[in-house]
């Protein structure tokens, strides 16, 4: 009887976890590794891992596990293929826009294009904590527990990033 409650127990934290992170950790393992198809891949063995836990383990803290799986299992693709692929714009996941008129949406995805261009120029570091908090919408604390950073070094680079976005846009448009 305890087995079969610990199934449906797993069975359950995997479907809650499908649901609301698949598509953000497709999105996210793509943003490192550069390639939709083996991001999936790399979601798929997240998930794996997901229902191999003890589900009162990861329960309290199930995002952040996930992208920690997530980002650690990507970084071990990389390392096993020993190249990196540039970033492709049309690669990237767009972040749904909820748009009230489509002039408005048109711009709204040209400003996100140039910001994607040049979040590009930054270094690795804040492209990463950056993408996690905004297209991750995760908190400091959250990618603190992912990339291994305190939640102060996180802040700043998140802070350092997005001042250096803003010098580039600025320069852009001058």
């Amino acid at each position: 009887m305890l087995e079969n409650n610990t199934a449906n127990e797993r069975d359950k934290i995997v479907r809650r976890a499908l649901i609301e992170f698949e598509s953000a950790l497709i999105g996210y393992a793509a943003s490192i590794i550069k390639d939709e198809d083996r991001a999936k891949d790399v979601v798929q063995d997240t998930f794996i891992k997901l229902y191999e836990q003890d589900p009162e383990k990861v329960k309290e803290s199930l995002k952040a596990w996930l992208f920690t799986v997530c980002r650690n299992r990507c970084f071990d693709v990389i390392r096993k293929e020993k190249r990196m692929i540039n970033v492709e714009d049309d690669q990237l996941t767009v972040i749904r826009d909820v748009a009230d008129d489509p002039s408005r949406a048109a711009e709204r995805a040209d400003e996100h294009s140039n910001v994607i261009k040049f979040l590009d120029r930054l270094p690795q570091n804040q492209r990463e904590v950056i993408r996690l908090k905004f297209e991750g919408d995760m908190s400091y604390k959250e990618i603190s527990q992912i990339t291994q950073l305190s939640v102060s070094n996180v802040g700043f680079l998140i802070h350092a990033g997005i001042k250096r976005l803003r010098g580039l846009l600025s320069d852009q448009v001058a």
